[in-house]
């Protein structure tokens, strides 16, 4: 590795060196310099200072892969399992292997700074975002961000840790003022940054959109300079979210470093303006470009500057990667008479639409686009023998149009006002979104008047195929041949085009299509600066849906095909309609008649196993009706071959829940999203997650930490010292496993309002059958500690606690007693 650790990062002579070179790069600048530095030139980069060495700094969005600064897939990503499928593995050292990765990817994408991990937490299970934050318990999201963190800085990229602090739900995060007493803040909203700041030493944090407590998180005085750098140390630069810096005084004078994107933001000219003008202090801007430096002197974007990483990692053969992380964190929840794994020589039916066309990742910026993904219908046609799978459709999770993905081949046309060709470029699916300077090569927002997005549409089912638009403006379909709309989308109630664009689709004509039969099709839209978006962007949607058929039908024929099978295996799904970036959850219903499939289903074959392909909790109404459950969330681009293997038994199912699993909504006890006059008051206090659920007394599906394996484990000995817990625990089973023993302390008599017990330490422990294994678990003194609001201070709770060596938070196996 390199002369200076991605862990520690401090106290090497390349540290001294880096600093050296910054204050030389930032001597030779004058104010309008400086100002620029710090407002992105584009969407996705800062400009270049060729007079001091410095190349341009680039991001792109993670977390779960490296998109670059174009949406496009002809360079595509590895696109890993989604981030609460990596908690569920509790491995902080695999958390590390995928950074690497991201890192390994980045680096041939030309990107210095990944725009991840999101360290929010799982506050309520309506969270849109759910799927890319890590879990619900502030410890556990810690451990694995500073994995992740300190794997993609092993690569000499940067991260952005965010979204500092609170953006915990996606309703009117832009304005949302969260109301969050000191305590429940310290203890749980603040704690995963504090433990990635302090042990992996990020290169990066991003303030968020929110407001805490009246105060907006990019102009956060208190927060940013006085917690995050002034307690913590954090030393690296802070980045934006992508246009939540609103003030140019408040946010240089609050601690924000960077304002994304440009080309337009208030530091810049307004910056350099205000300077002048007596309103900001120019050691303000200073001390941002100094960041700013640092961040590119890391990098190895600063020449004179010894970059923080000389000697990359071994390569990362990533499809490899994106498997092992996806069936490490299944999480398998129900196993009744051993239905998993599925015997050799056992029959197979499959029912689902998401198992012939899954979900591998959540929608926003999250977005990537892999070069191949790997289908549950994929994977175990490969895995098993010929004549041993059948496939059923059985139920659609969604009956709305959807970008033309399957069979469509498409590229985009871009034309000025005059008709002549700018230029094209390749689409990923019917979704237009270039934002910025992500034009094709040749384009410019100022000359491009109409794009038409143009290919060939294979279906592969006869019948009335659906063909609309999604977005707002002039738009003129046609397909085969045919124009068969043209017209106009206005604005409807959505408040901006961003909305419109993640908004309904609209269905414009159905068209009775053969199967395998190729048609044309052509969508053409005029832009209209009535719809323009508050930054240059083209976004608009070519939709389709196949042929509806009968739902009842389709149950009937998955119904069939179980009862005529060994094993049957169910895929549910939610869609992007109902979880992702940019609204929150209304329920935690499945959508469609997939309920209903899976009691049909159930009924025709008692070794039924169902797969949920989700991104956070659903209702689950028929669970003890079936035999098996297991939680593949987002599985990422390898997910149908992982499910495959763990399905098989080639591989164990490794995931514990990072977060707690409902029977249904009613029960949930945090559940408010929704601000009232401006203001979403965390009235809760420091009960969210199991810690809720503990203080009302009531009983979920699954408890946090909960997750069934191949083999048997016995806790044979707890031994505990102040400073850590020894487990000693023997694989009982017939065949290798691997166990997450967990820790948690439950104050015997306690002399403050606190949880009933909480998450102290975790660690993994492996063996072969009939072996035993001991693990030490540090138990760090923060476990010990509450904030005092009065003293403004951490403060040690003397007493006795039990120590609570868990499979799961609902199943201790050995208990010991420790007075702190």
């Amino acid at each position: 590795m390199a002369e200076i650790s991605a862990e520690t990062g401090a106290g090497t002579g390349a540290d001294a060196a880096r600093e050296r070179a910054v204050e030389a790069a930032l001597a030779r600048l004058d104010l309008d310099t400086k100002a620029r530095l710090l407002a992105g030139q584009d969407m996705w980069s800062l400009p270049a200072l060729p007079e001091i060495g410095l190349a341009s700094l680039v991001m792109s969005d993670g977390p779960v892969g490296v998109r670059g600064v174009r949406w496009t897939a002809d360079d595509p990503s590895v696109a890993l399992p989604s981030p609460t499928a990596l908690a569920a593995s509790w491995d902080p050292s695999l958390a590390r292997r995928a950074g690497r990765l991201l890192a390994q990817e980045a680096r041939r994408k030309g990107v210095h700074v990944v725009l991840a991990p999101t360290v929010n937490l799982h506050r309520t299970p309506l969270g849109g975002r759910h799927f890319e934050a890590y879990s619900e318990d502030p410890y556990l999201t810690g451990e694995i961000g500073t994995g992740y963190v300190r794997g993609v800085q092993d690569g000499g990229v940067g991260t952005t840790v965010k979204h500092f602090v609170a953006n915990d739900a996606e309703t009117d995060r832009f304005t949302v003022d969260n109301r969050i007493a000191p305590r429940p803040l310290r203890e749980l909203y603040l704690a995963p940054f504090e433990a990635i700041v302090t042990h992996a030493r990020p290169w990066g944090i991003m303030t968020a959109y929110n407001q805490v407590n009246g105060v907006t998180m990019t102009e956060h005085h208190q927060l940013v300079n006085e917690v995050l750098r002034g307690e913590w140390g954090f030393d690296g630069c802070n980045v934006s979210d992508w246009m939540a810096a609103r003030s140019t005084r408040g946010d240089i004078e609050g601690g924000l470093d960077v304002a994304m994107p440009g080309p337009t933001t208030v530091y810049g000219e307004a910056l350099a303006a205000a300077v002048r003008a007596g309103e900001v202090e120019e050691t303000a801007v200073d001390a941002a470009v100094r960041n700013v430096l640092r961040l590119a002197a890391r990098v190895g974007a600063l020449e004179g500057a010894p970059p923080a990483v000389t000697e990359t990692p071994e390569t990362v053969d990533g499809d490899a990667l994106a498997r092992e992380i996806a069936h490490r964190g299944f999480v398998l929840v129900r196993n009744e008479n051993g239905a998993l794994p599925v015997a050799a020589g056992r029959t197979v039916a499959l029912s689902g639409a998401a198992a012939r066309d899954a979900r591998i990742l959540g929608g926003g910026s999250a977005q990537v686009f892999p070069a191949h993904t790997v289908s549950p219908l994929d994977g175990l046609t490969a895995a098993l023998p010929e004549g041993a799978l059948t496939f059923s459709v059985g139920a659609d999770p969604s009956d709305e149009l959807v970008p033309a993905g399957q069979g469509f081949t498409l590229r985009a046309v871009c034309r000025d006002a005059a008709g002549a060709v700018l230029g094209e470029g390749s689409l990923p699916n019917g979704q237009v979104q270039w934002i910025g300077d992500d034009l094709p090569a040749g384009v410019t927002h100022e000359a491009l008047a109409s794009i038409e997005v143009v290919g060939t549409f294979t279906p592969r089912e006869s019948g009335a195929h659906s063909f609309g638009t999604r977005g707002l403006g002039a738009f003129t379909l046609t397909v085969a041949g045919e124009t068969v709309f043209d017209g106009v989308q206005a604005m409807g109630p959505e408040t901006d085009p961003f909305e419109a664009f993640f908004g309904a689709p609209v269905e414009r004509a159905s068209i009775p299509l053969t199967a395998g039969e190729s048609v044309e099709v052509s969508l053409r839209h005029v832009l209209d600066k009535e719809f323009a978006a508050p930054l240059p962007a083209v976004m608009f949607s070519f939709v389709h849906l196949a042929p509806r058929r009968d739902p009842d039908e389709l149950i009937a024929e998955a119904v069939e095909a179980a009862r005529a099978a060994d094993t049957a295996v169910v895929v549910v799904a939610t869609t992007e309609r109902v979880e992702s970036e940019g609204f929150d959850r209304k329920d935690l219903a499945l959508p469609g008649r997939q309920d209903d499939l899976v009691r049909a289903v159930a009924a025709a074959n008692p070794r039924t196993v169902v797969v949920v392909n989700a991104g956070s909790p659903v209702e689950m109404p028929w669970r003890d009706e079936v035999a098996a459950v297991l939680l593949g969330w987002f599985p990422g681009q390898e997910g149908g071959a992982a499910l495959a293997d763990v399905l098989t038994g080639a591989a164990e199912p490794g995931g514990r829940l990072p977060t707690t699993w409902p029977v249904a909504l009613a029960d949930v006890p945090v559940t408010a999203t929704t601000p009232t006059d401006g203001a979403l008051s965390y009235d809760e206090d420091v009960f969210i997650g199991y810690r809720a659920w503990d203080k009302a007394g009531a009983v979920p599906a699954y408890a946090f930490g909960h997750g069934l394996g191949y083999t048997t484990w016995t806790y044979d000995a707890l031994d505990v010292t102040p400073d850590s817990a020894t487990v000693r625990l023997t694989n009982t089973g017939t065949r290798a496993g691997r166990e997450v023993v967990q820790i948690y302390l439950a104050p015997t008599a306690d002399t403050v309002e606190r949880p009933a017990r909480w998450l102290a330490g975790f660690g993994c422990a492996e063996a072969e059958p009939g072996a035993s294994v001991e693990v030490e678990i540090p138990l760090p003194r923060r476990a010990f500690e509450i904030w005092d609001e009065e003293k403004h201070a951490w403060s040690l709770v003397p007493g006795t606690y039990e120590v609570r060596a868990a499979h799961s938070l609902a199943d201790t196996r050995r208990t010991a007693v420790l007075d702190a």
